[in-house]
């Protein structure tokens, strides 16, 4: 049951790193400029998590889980995008939640191991 509630928390961090690409055009990432603290990753990656748990059973992003979206940093996210995890992820299911809050996807974007079509 324990791997089972962190393997959970790993898929919801991916798929939130796809709908997090979504925004990275319109929030200045802080992070290429040292501005985000490794305790603030954390901070941001536990919030999100907690935000948007739900859509990994199937939900539409909650209010607050597109605000967490739209803050989160995505340099905080993509260096956990492993081959490994990147392999589990349904592209095309990612970007409808995505489109779920009211955001795209840039075309060709690399985050860790996946790089949007």
């Amino acid at each position: 049951m324990m791997m089972m509630v962190r393997a959970s928390g790993k898929l919801v961090v991916i798929i939130m790193v796809m709908v997090t690409l979504g925004n990275f055009e319109e929030v200045p990432i802080l992070g290429i400029n040292g501005d985000t603290s490794p305790s603030q990753c954390k901070e941001e990656k536990d919030l999100l998590v907690k935000e948007c748990k739900p859509i990994i059973f199937g939900s539409k992003p909650s209010g607050s889980c597109c605000q967490r979206i739209r803050v989160t940093h995505v340099e905080c996210v993509c260096p956990l995008v492993t081959p490994k995890i990147a392999s589990l992820i349904n592209v095309k299911r990612v970007i409808k939640q995505i489109e779920g809050c009211g955001r795209t996807v840039p075309h060709h974007f690399k985050c860790g191991s996946i790089t949007t079509p």
